[in-house]
């Protein structure tokens, strides 16, 4: 398969800073060599900075949103498949606008469906999923290129158990699919029934159990270990049309021994076989 590698390595506006340190860590362990032994062809193309001199986190997280879209349709149109490693979760909304996606997997410890009105710390990236359902950050969203904003129905959310109490409230209103790993094949099928043609799969890495691997500052206990998160992503992109992948929330200081980059070889790997077998 031809696979585009699109780095944005942004975290709250930092450039290179904490979780933006995570797509080169990625690339330096070996993930473009472990794509190519695999038979597929490479090309990583990286937005560079983007946004103001002053970072300010919510101008930037939007700018780093419209570049990704413009990589990723610029992707799509070579015939590539995008893979884009990002530091922060809202980077797929850039995504899911440069593809043209219709529905969503999100595979986080968090649920990212805070909004200004409900969140506790103002942090953007806990906004990141409510964006992209068009819950919040209308405006801004709008003005990235492609995007149409994703029906709460055609989201699937995957190991999500660090809620907020809003969070929970709002879940409960929602008609978003809930699942564990064991059964997120099951839940995807549902993506089908409502219709869903082209699926974005986000990979939030701190989706897994802590004890397992440990990807970032944010722990939760609970969660897939990898080879369990790989057979359920496998699962899920066997049961629809995976158009795009986002990678996030990988902070290498907090994986002294490097464990992240080759398991993450391993799961693209895995994924990219079971997106061309089906």
């Amino acid at each position: 398969m031809k696979v585009s590698i699109i780095l944005a390595s942004y975290d709250s506006g930092h450039y290179h800073g904490g979780m933006g340190q995570g797509p080169d860590a990625l690339i330096a362990g070996g993930l473009v060599e472990a794509l190519t032994m695999a038979g597929h062809d490479v090309a990583v193309e990286d937005i560079g900075k983007v946004g103001g001199a002053q970072e300010r986190e919510i101008a930037t997280g939007f700018a780093v949103c419209n570049a990704v879209s413009g990589e990723v349709r610029i992707a799509r149109d070579r015939g590539r498949f995008p893979i884009v490693l990002a530091g922060n979760c809202l980077t797929s909304a850039g995504a899911v606008a440069g593809e043209g996606a219709d529905a969503i997997i999100w595979a986080d410890q968090h649920g990212d469906l805070n909004t200004p009105d409900t969140s506790i710390y103002g942090f953007l990236d806990g906004m990141a999923l409510a964006t992209v359902l068009g819950l919040c950050w209308r405006p801004m969203a709008a003005a990235i290129p492609g995007f149409q904003p994703i029906d709460p129905s055609r989201c699937v959310l995957v190991n999500a158990r660090d809620l907020d109490p809003d969070e929970k409230q709002l879940l409960e209103a929602l008609p978003v699919i809930r699942t564990e790993c064991p059964g997120a094949a099951a839940a995807t099928e549902k993506l089908k029934v409502a219709g869903a043609k082209r699926v974005h799969l986000h990979l939030d890495l701190d989706v897994h159990d802590p004890e397992a691997l440990q990807a970032n500052r944010y722990v939760a206990p609970g969660g897939p270990n990898p080879e369990q998160l790989r057979d359920a992503t496998c699962a899920m992109a066997l049961a629809v049309p995976i158009v795009g992948i986002t990678v996030s929330a990988y902070d290498p200081a907090f994986d002294a021994q490097a464990d992240v980059p080759p398991l993450v070889g391993q799961l693209l790997n895995d994924l990219i076989a079971t997106i061309e077998g089906r």
